[in-house]
């Protein structure tokens, strides 16, 4: 009699059926400041949305529930949430990642680069993925910040908040953007990957993506 009471209340709803963990809340940062050019930002979109279309990206994002958002952001007071968390449950999920990532229209232009307040932004966003056991933020740039508050300060607190911080540096030549990500963006247990230039964008963020959600998943 219990083992039938206890069916009945499954198949009515009035027992919850756990649902499948989400180990990973990504936000994936886009820098659209004045220092990128059109044909730059179309490189860091279309190199996304190919990532995010990789089989074992896809495979890995549906093994762990993968949640997604994508925010562009620039200056001091330009942040924008384009693609709101998305869960990756299905291959089909990933395949509307892809193509929502692809179709941005860039938020922003002719704007300073102000990447504490990209970090300010993204840590907002978590309250709304409160079940995923790991929060990272994923800041892409090519350029050091020309307005905005100290990052420091803004990674400290996404530290304070158990939030991982990784980077890509994108470098036009030299390694001044990816030893300012080193020593002031990422988190102690982040990591940065340099591009050498907006064209290695592609690869890196499929390296970085893959790197970020395999210390979950394997």
């Amino acid at each position: 009699m219990k083992r039938l009471t206890i069916a009945c209340a499954l198949l009515w709803g009035l027992i919850p059926i756990a649902a499948s963990a989400c180990d990973t809340a990504l936000v994936l940062t886009i820098d659209v400041s004045n220092s990128v050019d059109t044909a730059e930002y179309r490189l860091q979109v279309d190199g996304l949305a190919d990532a995010l279309r990789d089989p074992e990206i896809v495979e890995t994002m549906i093994q762990g529930q993968t949640a997604i958002a994508v925010v562009q952001w620039s200056g001091q007071d330009r942040q924008e949430l384009t693609i709101p968390w998305l869960r990756i449950r299905t291959a089909l999920d990933a395949e509307y990642l892809a193509n929502q990532s692809r179709l941005m229209q860039r938020a922003f232009v002719l704007s300073d680069t102000a990447p504490a307040e990209a970090i300010y932004f993204s840590l907002q966003l978590f309250d709304e993925v409160p079940d995923c056991e790991r929060r990272v933020i994923d800041i892409s740039g090519d350029g050091t910040p020309n307005g905005g508050t100290d990052v420091r300060a803004a990674r400290n607190a996404a530290e304070r908040a158990g939030v991982t911080i990784n980077g890509i540096a994108i470098e036009s030549m030299g390694l001044a953007i990816t030893n300012f990500y080193r020593s002031a963006v990422i988190t102690r247990n982040g990591f940065v990957i340099t591009a050498r230039t907006h064209r290695e964008y592609p690869s890196s963020i499929r390296a970085k993506i893959l790197r970020e959600l395999s210390k979950i998943v394997g």
